[in-house]
Parts: C-alpha cells; structure tokens; sequence
C-alpha cells in the first residue's frame, strides 16, 4: 500500500472541452500501463498536495472508480503562462515490480563541515536528481549526500559518494562514479576577482603608442567612409 492516495475519475470529455473541465476545477490525466491507457481527471487542489508531496518518486495510491491502482507520476504538464498544471500522466506500476523513479539528491551536514564554519567556503550542486531502480515499496524519497567531511576548496562530492539504500540501483548504469555532484567555491576569491577586473582600464585604440613611440594618427573622415 502507497503512502498516498488520490481519488480519480475516469472521463470522457476530450480535446477542446478540456478547457471547461479544467475552469470546473479539475484535472485532467492519463493512466498508463495496463491494457489500454484510461482517461481520468481528479480535484485540482487534493491532486496538488499529492505531487507536492509525492513528486516523481513516491507511489500513489489511486482510486478508479473504486478500483485501487498503485501509480507513480511520470509527467506533469504545466501551462508556461499561468504556471498551473494542465494534464498528468501516470504510469501504472505493481507492488512485485521493479519500477524507474525520479529522486531528488540532497545535501547535508555542510553547515557543520569545516569548509562552512571555519573557511566560509559556499556550495554549488550541479546534480538536482536522479533516476533510481527499485520496487515501489523501495523507493526513497530522496537521496542524501553527507558534506560536513568537507574541508578545502579544492573538495568535491561525486556519484560514488551516495549511499543508495538497499534494493535501489542507479537507473543509469553509464554514469560515472566520478562525476561530481556538488562543488566548493570561495565567494571572498570570486568577490575580489570581480573587484580586480571592474578596475582594469579600458585601453583605446588610440591611446596605444606606434611602432615609433609616436601617438597613430586619428583617422580623417574620408579614411572613415572608405
């Protein structure tokens, strides 16, 4: 059983009228997976919560018309206007089955680190997410990544660094261990690098000495329009 659940019905409505169903206040989605996709719809607000919390990597319980589907989210469309959701898919899965997840990586125990206390180093992740293997009952809802070991600027965490829960497997089997996740800079050094070029003069073309140590001749304005 998922932790969450959300309440689906299936519709009918298609095309164009998708614009009425969504000003009633509903959503409009798809199930994948079984032996014909099932067009659905659910409330806009409970459906919300439940990708809040659920994301792409957490199981979901659904009720289709009474009929209980455990589901992960595999993609959620948003209107680039109003930045709310138009349509989901979801992917029908089994509790036996081994399914691909979308995990969020996180970081911890850097503001514990010495490069944070002692040194003030800042922190840049490069890597936000990744895909993991595992049945729906395994599938973390993060991965973490522990940084308070992390010292000089010269520090790195990298893919080998995660600790991947038991039964879960990177989905990626071509990423490299050694591709880093998260970086160390020092804001001081960027800070006094920026400082230094904003001062540096800019030189004209003019103002630059001839072979002769004479100061070149400006151009005429026949010279110009040639």
């Amino acid at each position: 059983m998922a932790e969450y659940k959300l309440s689906v019905k299936e519709r009918e409505i298609t095309g164009k009228k998708l614009k009425e169903l969504r000003a009633s206040g509903l959503i409009p989605s798809v199930v994948y997976g079984g032996k014909e996709p099932i067009l659905t719809s659910s409330e806009y607000v409970a459906t919300e919560k439940v990708l809040l919390k659920a994301g792409y990597h957490s199981p979901i319980d659904l009720d289709v018309a009474g009929k209980k589907q455990m589901a992960i989210v595999k993609n959620v469309h948003i209107d680039p206007v109003s930045r709310k959701i138009i349509n989901i898919e979801f992917q029908a899965i089994s509790a036996k089955d081994v399914v691909e997840a979308t995990t969020p990586v996180v970081i911890v125990g850097f503001e514990e680190s010495e490069a944070s206390k002692i040194y003030h180093f800042a922190m840049t992740q490069s890597i936000e997410e990744l895909d993991v293997k595992a049945k729906p009952a395994d599938l973390p809802n993060e991965l973490t990544l522990d940084a308070s070991a992390l010292k000089d600027v010269d520090d790195k965490l990298t893919i080998a660094d995660i600790k991947l829960p038991e039964g879960v497997t990177l989905a990626d089997k071509e990423l490299s261990p050694e591709q880093v996740v998260a970086s160390l800079y020092d804001p001081a050094a960027e800070a006094e690098k920026r400082e230094a070029e904003a001062e540096e003069p800019e030189i004209e073309a003019a103002d630059v000495p001839a072979d002769n140590g004479e100061k070149p001749a400006e151009e005429t304005e026949e010279q110009k329009a040639e």
